[in-house]
């Protein structure tokens, strides 16, 4: 009999062009695949891949396979996930996907509540800007702020939530030197592959250097901490930082609305059941600072 777990690294290789992509896909080593690739092939007693400069092709053979593999892998998901949708125990893994701002800013206090609620989860909180794939299992449920629904895959289902909205921030210290005619020049922070935002405007406060980059959210949120400039942020982050305060004059901007997303049986498990209920009350009570209305520092 073939192997399911050649399969899976004959798949990674087939998708990834390489042995290398598909150790890394897999988290093994480079031997490792090798290995099972071999096995396949002797057990089928044909050769799946060309190997070339550029990378690993199919060969006639593999193509064949390719096309069996991809439907015995969709087969074991499904199975995998009816038998996960007909556990009713408040216990076992409960892994989900978000984006790091919510994670770092927003929601890990709430998830802290919630596994201390239910010690016997086991939560794998994957704070990432990818999109899990839901119906592979790469995660059980998915946080995202969606800005049109009908961009959802059918087969999800959601809870909305709140709007979020982001505004164009500074440090206060700098808003208040600039104010008094500091000379130093305010620049934009921007994250280097998305740049300035359509609908960001600077309001009464004048950028005059040449932009300052990062690479991630965090390092941006401390680089308008030390006064370099202004950036935009969700009003979650720069309204509940003290440090910050929105550039006068800028306009708010809606970047969509939160779903709480589960899959067709996953949903009917108890501790996603739970956990989704829980996380649904925790963002409507957080619906003020989302939208950037004006909260109390108390």
């Amino acid at each position: 009999m073939i192997d399911w777990d050649d399969i899976r690294y004959f798949l990674a290789v087939a998708r990834g062009g390489s042995v290398r992509a598909a150790a890394e896909g897999l988290g093994v080593y480079h031997s490792t695949v090798l290995r099972r690739i071999a096995q396949l092939e002797e057990r089928l007693g044909a050769q799946m891949f060309e190997k070339l400069p550029s990378g690993y092709r199919l060969t006639a053979a593999g193509e064949e396979v390719l096309e069996l593999a991809n439907q015995m892998e969709a087969s074991s998901h499904q199975l995998e996930t009816r038998v996960f949708g007909r556990d009713q125990s408040v216990r076992g893994l409960l892994r989900v996907t978000l984006a790091p701002p919510l994670a770092a800013h927003l929601l890990m206090p709430d998830f802290a509540d919630f596994a201390r609620l239910h010690p016997d989860i086991e939560m794998e909180i994957v704070s990432s800007g990818e999109l899990a794939n839901l119906t592979n299992r790469e995660a059980d449920v998915a946080i995202r702020v969606v800005y049109d629904r009908k961009t959802l895959p059918l087969n999800l289902h959601g809870l909305k939530g709140p709007e979020v909205f982001g505004g164009v921030y500074m440090a206060r210290d700098r808003l208040a030197a600039w104010r008094a005619g500091a000379p130093d020049p305010i620049r934009w922070i921007v994250i280097s592959m998305h740049g300035i935002p359509d609908w960001a405007s600077e309001g009464e406060v004048r950028t005059t250097g040449v932009p300052f980059r990062t690479t991630d959210g965090e390092a941006q949120i401390v680089a308008v901490r030390q006064g370099l400039g202004m950036t935009t942020l969700p009003c979650f982050v720069g309204d509940a930082d003290p440090l910050l305060v929105r550039v006068p004059g800028s306009d708010l901007h809606m970047h969509g609305t939160l779903w709480l997303l589960t899959q067709g049986e996953t949903r009917k498990t108890k501790r996603v059941r739970l956990f989704t209920e829980f996380v649904s009350r925790r963002l409507a009570a957080y619906a003020p600072l989302l939208a950037g209305l004006p909260i109390s520092r108390d």
